[in-house]
């Protein structure tokens, strides 16, 4: 058995956390792992023994809750999208459980994404539990746990990486916002669609269409 070999164990004040974090709620900070002390193994070995999902921000594992409504509003973006991705033959969809390593020690974990066949090597999957790679697009769809400094902070992870669209989807208001960079955005309403932009030119999604789904009844 090989013997994982850690950094030092940091000691981060509420401050640090809360800069790094975005004053997230403090019971999904992982502290059975030294804070500044975890890797992508942990995040594979949690996910593997518990089912739970980690992002990995700075040597600290955070987990990200998804109740049942978000995670049926996640599959739903991700079924619609597939298929419309998937019949024009322009890349792959992975939903809420796509790890994704954007730069050195930052695992994010879109609720939904898009990358296109140009951006993966050979035109296929990468092959990789955690690849590294940015999506064209990234979808969060927002939790009650989530808060305004944490999704602030993610939109300049996925930016600086890369990515060139990003959703944030809202269940309680049923709208999204959608951003082009951090500091760019439009905000869709209800009775609105959301639209593939330049990175999907041509798809769209009735926002009314989409939170139906939590309405239906069999």
């Amino acid at each position: 058995m090989s013997t994982v070999i850690r950094d030092k164990p940091i000691r981060f004040t509420k401050a640090d956390l809360a800069s790094r974090l975005g004053l997230i709620p403090d019971w999904r900070i992982r502290r059975d792992i030294a804070l500044g002390t975890a890797t992508e193994r942990d995040v594979l070995a949690i996910h593997a023994r518990e089912k739970h999902l980690c992002e990995l921000i700075d040597g600290i594992l955070v987990e990200k809750p998804m109740r049942y409504e978000e995670s049926l509003i996640a599959i739903e973006i991700a079924r619609l999208l597939g298929n419309w991705v998937r019949k024009r033959k322009l890349g792959l969809v992975a939903g809420e459980g796509g790890m994704l390593k954007l730069a050195r020690g930052l695992v994010r974990i879109p609720d939904v994404s898009f990358v296109s066949y140009d951006r993966l090597p050979g035109r296929r999957s990468p092959g990789r539990p955690i690849p590294n790679l940015a999506p064209n697009l990234a979808v969060e769809v927002l939790s009650e746990s989530n808060t305004g400094s944490e999704m602030e902070r993610k939109l300049v992870n996925y930016f600086n990486a890369g990515v060139e669209l990003v959703w944030l989807v809202d269940p309680k208001t049923r709208t999204a916002t959608v951003y082009t960079s951090p500091s760019e955005s439009t905000l869709v309403l209800s009775n609105q669609s959301l639209t593939g932009g330049m990175v999907l030119p041509g798809f769209k999604l009735k926002l009314k269409t989409l939170f139906a789904i939590l309405d239906d009844v069999g």
